[in-house]
């Protein structure tokens, strides 16, 4: 289970007071991850104009105040309520999602993309892997069929070609427009899933 804010102090006494320092350092930690910065929690309260102890109550580790900022990094699955049992369908629904993601957080995950590329640098945060455990969550069905796919390295490859980083290059480099670029992508992924269903028959 993912890290989560405190919530039981979240919810007694001064709540609404407690909901605007919430808030607060959630904002300031998104317009850090935009700057290309991966501050702590206790970077993130100094910026604020808050205690540490006091952000430590609301957030007790990066991961938590990461998922309240960016609420898709805290899950394990894209697929939402009542998931289709179909391969295909499951995956397109994975991609639909993971692509809102890229659409509403571009700009952090840009920073974040460059500062992983420093040298020396400790990977950041948001460079954490989870999109390939969402689309070996959306493979899921084919570990029990008994069909003998590698679900582990399919997923590696579905997230190579659908990503920030293919998705910066279709942009910047190729010249796409946003939803081309994610077409190429959608594409690209269904493309490796067929050819690896075809191969099974």
């Amino acid at each position: 289970m993912a890290p989560r804010s405190n919530e039981k102090y979240l919810d007694t006494g001064r709540v609404r007071q407690k909901a605007r320092t919430r808030e607060q350092l959630v904002a300031v930690l998104r317009d850090l991850l935009k700057d290309g910065q991966d501050p702590s929690v206790a970077d993130v309260a100094a910026i604020a104009g808050i205690s540490r102890t006091t952000a430590y109550r609301y957030f007790p580790d990066k991961e938590a105040l990461l998922h309240a900022a960016l609420p898709e990094t805290g899950l394990g699955s894209l697929l939402g309520e009542d998931p289709p049992s179909d391969i295909h369908a499951r995956l397109e629904r994975t991609l639909d999602a993971h692509f809102e993601f890229i659409r509403a957080w571009e700009p952090q995950l840009r920073a974040s993309l460059r500062l992983s590329l420093t040298p020396g640098a400790a990977r950041p945060t948001l460079r954490g892997g989870r999109a390939v455990g969402w689309y070996r969550d959306a493979l899921a069905p084919l570990e029990s069929n008994g069909a003998g796919v590698d679900t582990a390295a399919l997923a590696v490859r579905l997230r190579a070609v659908a990503g920030i980083e293919p998705y910066v290059w279709l942009r910047d480099v190729a010249g796409l427009r946003p939803d081309q670029a994610f077409s190429a992508m959608r594409a690209n992924a269904l493309d490796i899933l067929g050819a690896e269903m075809s191969r099974q028959q």
